[in-house]
């Protein structure tokens, strides 16, 4: 394999990173159901005192023909491109505790060299866990608590926290390779898998982010702000509750996925909340239709158009 440190640079700043840190990662790219993962670390970088200690290099690790990033056109001259990154930065939580975040994009190329880099800065840095986020869509309702499902060696927490726990197969994310190096050597690891209702999971979901930080504060004892998060979700939620509760099919649709969770969370012999016995449930299709049919009629109501 080739040398991880053909991928990255370390900046000045590493040498002044502490031992025994947290780790903590989230990747955008393949699936990011409810925003969950942007909205996570664009709210740690916005709201926390950070610096950036190492960066990957894009060149080698992204297929920016999939993924293009954006140039801004003024009228007659390009201004403002904004390359894409992936960087470590060493960041403070709400109380000055330090840890380390690895936020940016999911490499599309070198996963192995990519994470064998990783292991190579947690050995660096004797990180003491790594804990890392994503999110997927599942018909579950925006009524209930986000679900997580976890993985890695943490038993406590999985014990104690992971809702759902399938026996399939997934296509992975970078960072399942990374959990699953880390697993091999011994090194203390959780992944959560955020479960979005699938009706919201192409919006910007406040909730999402929430339950990320939430998330990764049982793993790290780590502590974030979350007061402007925590408004911004009560407005998202009651704009989708005033259109669920205008419209009749959509509130029917919603109510279905309120019995299902609730009998699955009660402990029933269900396997999943997704079904129930004879397997009848709403298709995403049905719901994500049924919402965003309500609020195109909204939006119109909005501009002063007749519905």
């Amino acid at each position: 394999m080739r040398d991880p440190d053909e991928i990255y640079t370390l900046t000045a700043d590493a040498a002044g990173v502490p031992e025994g840190l947290h780790l903590v990662a989230g990747l955008t790219g393949f699936a990011d159901a409810g925003g969950a993962v942007s909205q996570f670390t664009e709210y740690l970088l916005a709201t926390l005192e950070h610096e950036v200690i190492a960066e990957f290099d894009a060149d080698l690790l992204l297929d920016y023909r999939a993924r293009r990033p954006i140039i801004y056109f003024d009228q007659d001259h390009l201004t403002d491109y904004q390359p894409p990154r992936l960087r470590l930065y060493l960041a403070r939580d709400e109380i000055g505790q330090p840890f380390l975040l690895l936020a940016g994009f999911e490499p599309d190329f070198r996963w192995e060299q990519f994470t064998a880099a990783v292991l190579e800065l947690v050995s660096r840095f004797t990180v003491s866990s790594t804990t890392w986020v994503h999110a997927i869509p599942m018909p579950v309702p925006h009524t209930r608590p986000i679900g997580v499902t976890v993985s890695g060696n943490r038993t406590d927490l999985i014990e104690s926290m992971s809702v759902w726990r399938p026996h399939t197969q997934v296509p992975a994310n970078a960072l399942h390779l990374v959990e699953f190096r880390l697993q091999e050597i011994g090194a203390w690891t959780i992944g959560y898998v955020l479960l979005i209702p699938h009706y919201l999971a192409d919006t910007e979901y406040p909730s999402a982010a929430l339950s990320a930080l939430e998330s990764t504060s049982a793993s790290t004892g780590l502590i974030f702000p979350t007061d402007r998060l925590r408004e911004k979700n009560r407005e998202f939620i009651g704009r989708i509750d005033e259109q669920v509760g205008d419209n009749p099919e959509l509130a029917k649709l919603v109510g279905t996925l309120e019995e299902r969770y609730d009998a699955y969370m009660e402990g029933n012999t269900l396997r999943s909340p997704l079904t129930d016995e004879d397997g009848a449930l709403p298709s995403a299709d049905e719901i994500a239709a049924e919402l965003e049919k309500f609020l195109a009629t909204r939006r119109g109501r909005d501009d002063g158009q007749q519905p």
